[in-house]
C-alpha cells in the first residue's frame, strides 16, 4: 500500500515537471523591453532633475552676487558728500577724472558726487572727519564696463579699476548685460526732489536726491534646460541725504 502510493506521487511530480514549460522567446523580448522603457523613464526623470537643479543653482549664485553688489553700492552712495565739519573745497577729481586724480575740483559745487552718468559715478566722503579726502574708501568710482560686460570698482587714486561685479575670468558667475536691451538700460539714473528725471547732467548734479541703480545681469553659464543663460534684473533706490545737508 505504502509501496503503490509512493509511485503515485512520483507520478504526479513528475507530470507535473513535465507540463511545466519555460519563457518563451517572444517572452523574454517582452520583458526586456518593458524594463528597457522603466529604466529609459527612470533616467530621464533623474536627468530631469539633475538639469533643474543646475538652472536653480545658477540663478541663486547670480542673485547672491548682484545682492551683495548692490548692497555695497547703496551704502557708499548714500554716503556720497558726508562732510561732518562743514569743510569747504575739500572735493576732488575722482578716479578717471580729466584733470588728474586727487586735486581739487574746480565744482565744489557737485560737492560729494563729482561724476554722475548712465554708466559711471563717483562719489566721495570724509569718513573721518579730517577735513582731507585720502584715507581709504573716501573716493569711490563706478563703472560699468561694456566692453567686459562688469562694473569696475575704484578707490581713491590708486585702487584702479578693479573687477566688481561680473569679474572676466572662468569663474564669473555673471555678466552685466544692460547694453544688450532695448532700449539701453541705464545703470544708473538720477532724480530730483520732486522724483523727476534729471537729464541735463553733470549740471543737475546738485540737485540729485534719489539715485537709482539698475543691474541687468544674465548667468555665465548656460542652463541645460533652456540652452541659453539666465537673464534677471535687479533694482534698488538710494537717498544721499548727506548730499542735501550739505549744499
Amino acid at each position: 500500500m505504502i509501496i503503490v502510493f509512493r509511485r503515485a506521487a512520483l507520478t504526479r511530480c513528475y507530470d507535473m515537471m513535465r507540463n511545466c514549460r519555460g519563457f518563451t522567446l517572444v517572452e523574454v523580448i517582452i520583458a526586456i523591453a518593458v524594463t528597457m522603457v522603466l529604466l529609459g523613464a527612470i533616467y530621464t526623470a533623474v536627468n530631469s532633475t539633475q538639469r533643474h537643479s543646475v538652472g536653480i543653482e545658477g540663478r541663486v549664485v547670480a542673485q547672491q552676487d548682484v545682492k551683495a553688489a548692490l548692497d555695497l553700492m547703496s551704502l557708499e552712495l548714500s554716503m556720497a558728500s558726508f562732510n561732518p565739519t562743514f569743510s569747504d573745497g575739500i572735493w576732488h577729481t575722482p578716479p578717471g577724472g580729466a584733470a588728474g586724480c586727487g586735486t581739487t575740483s574746480a565744482k565744489q559745487e557737485y560737492r560729494g558726487i563729482q561724476e554722475a552718468t548712465a554708466n559711471s559715478i563717483a562719489v566721495e566722503m570724509d569718513i573721518n572727519g579730517n577735513r582731507v579726502l585720502g584715507d581709504p574708501n573716501e573716493t569711490i568710482r563706478y563703472v560699468y564696463d561694456t566692453a567686459h560686460q562688469r562694473i569696475t570698482r575704484a578707490t581713491n587714486c590708486g585702487g584702479g579699476n578693479q573687477a566688481f561685479l561680473g569679474a572676466e575670468s572662468g569663474t564669473r558667475n555673471v555678466r552685466v548685460v544692460n547694453n544688450d536691451y532695448d532700449p539701453v538700460i541705464p545703470v544708473f539714473r538720477y532724480f530730483d526732489g520732486q522724483g523727476t528725471e534729471i537729464g541735463d547732467l553733470p549740471a543737475g548734479i546738485p540737485d540729485i536726491r534719489r539715485i537709482e541703480i539698475t543691474l541687468a545681469v544674465e548667468t555665465e553659464h548656460i542652463n541645460p534646460n533652456t540652452g541659453e543663460r539666465q537673464r534677471l534684473i535687479y533694482s534698488t533706490s538710494v537717498i544721499p541725504r548727506n548730499h542735501v545737508i550739505n549744499q
